[in-house]
């Protein structure tokens, strides 16, 4: 590893990626020993990361389940159709045991609703559009059934979604809503989660101004700092936003003190070769080690990512993200977010990509991984992609109409309409 940035580490995509994901990897295996935890509401844990195994506190289901309006029956008994078989009994969703038929004896059945648990003695249950009413007065509690059942159609059996005491959730894993209703399945009102990763976000320029400032005629408006943190949010960290740092060396070291402070440091700007570019040097400075200087990517070449010592902490990872907003936002997606996550106690995940065919042809160079802003349209196997039209990598509102990104390989110039690309959603 390098620790100047005179000694530049410019890597393709999948190499940059592969580092990335190595690094997180050693991270996730470190919070899962000693990541900070605390106690949430069930409600509050939507999109939090466990740091608890969630186990069975019973079987899963704990009867045999109907799984559809109809008739419990014995199978052998609809051998021959139609059949006509006596009705003993009705059992309802959260139907008390003593109200639950005994035994369904040949010849019998009993109405059953979804839910419901299924009588001992039956072993299927007819859905309720096979059946009839009896055709003559005075069979009221018999039902004709028209077609024949296998042993176990129909029925869920008990436990056969989890025993109890087996591991429903692990450690590690991002609560969604299923995960949530799975949870309050088993009587969990509370989760142990892991506490959300402070990431420290810092834009540097002299052209930048803060938001509710009027712009000078050279200046623009500080949007990456907000474009990170939304994206800092979605992944489960908390944004601490910092002032905008100068284009002084002196100043802007003292910020990255500070940032450094934090779980991850997010630079925007001054990562690219210009003389005023400086986060480089600040960080050799500062004794970083750095992974890669550069990433053959468009947009977001000049990425950056290392680990820097402090006095008070050991190592904090940072990635200094191009100035230009899609290229920040893209860069995030690429290489902060498994940092992030993996700082979250989430498990690593695998980068994915949808298809889509390509509405109108794409001719670029080659020699870079493309990401270029689109629009994903359709669905099904007729789903299109077409890109947006964007004046490079500064056009924020271009990106801001798009839903997704195309994902062009570095050896291809031409892609034709009509063909399969790889889409990155948003």
């Amino acid at each position: 590893m390098s620790r100047a940035p005179a000694a530049s580490i410019v890597l393709s995509f999948a190499d940059a990626r592969r580092v990335v994901e190595q690094q997180a990897a050693l991270i996730h295996a470190s919070c899962i020993h000693t990541g900070e935890t605390e106690s949430v509401d069930l409600l509050a844990a939507a999109g939090r990361v466990l740091s608890e195994r969630v186990t069975a506190d019973l079987d899963l289901p704990p009867f045999p389940r109907s799984t559809r309006d109809g008739y419990a029956v014995r199978s052998a008994d609809l051998s021959s159709l139609p059949a006509t078989l006596e009705v003993i009994g009705e059992i309802k969703a959260g139907e008390t045991l003593d109200r639950i038929p005994a035994n369904i004896a040949g010849g019998e059945a009993a109405s059953i609703m979804t839910g419901a648990p299924v009588p001992a003695g039956a072993d299927a249950v007819v859905m309720v559009e096979y059946t009839s009413p009896p055709h003559h007065p005075g069979e009221e509690h018999r039902v004709e059934i028209t077609r024949r059942v296998a042993p176990g159609e129909n029925i869920v059996p008990r436990g056969a979604e989890a025993r109890e005491g087996a591991t429903l959730l692990d450690r590690g894993f991002r609560l969604n809503p299923a995960a949530i209703a799975l949870a309050a399945s088993v009587g969990k009102s509370r989760l142990r989660v892991f506490k959300r990763p402070r990431v420290a976000v810092l834009t540097t320029g002299d052209e930048i101004v803060d938001v509710d400032a009027t712009p000078g005629p050279t200046q623009i408006r500080n949007s990456n700092t907000f474009s990170l943190a939304g994206q800092i949010q979605q992944a489960g960290g908390e944004p601490v936003l910092l002032p905008i740092a100068p284009d002084e060396l002196h100043r802007l070291r003292l910020f990255i003190a500070e940032g450094l402070k934090s779980d991850l440091l997010l630079l925007s700007g001054g990562v690219s070769m210009g003389r005023y570019d400086l986060v480089e040097q600040a960080l050799s400075e500062m004794h970083a080690e750095f992974f890669f200087t550069g990433v053959k990517i468009q947009p977001g070449r000049p990425v950056v990512f290392g680990k820097c010592a402090t006095h008070e902490k050991p190592a904090t990872y940072f990635f200094g993200l191009p100035g230009n907003p899609v290229s920040t936002m893209v860069t995030f997606e690429l290489f902060a977010r498994p940092i992030l996550e993996a700082l979250t106690g989430q498990s690593p995940h695998n980068l994915l990509f949808l298809h889509a065919r390509l509405r109108k042809e794409i001719r670029t160079k080659t020699g870079l991984q493309r990401f270029l802003p689109a629009i994903l349209s359709g669905e099904f196997d007729q789903a299109e992609v077409e890109l947006v039209p964007w004046q490079g990598s500064g056009d924020i509102a271009a990106t801001a109409r798009a839903n997704c990104y195309i994902v062009i390989p570095p050896d291809r110039d031409c892609l034709a309409a009509g063909q399969w690309v790889a889409v990155m959603l948003r």
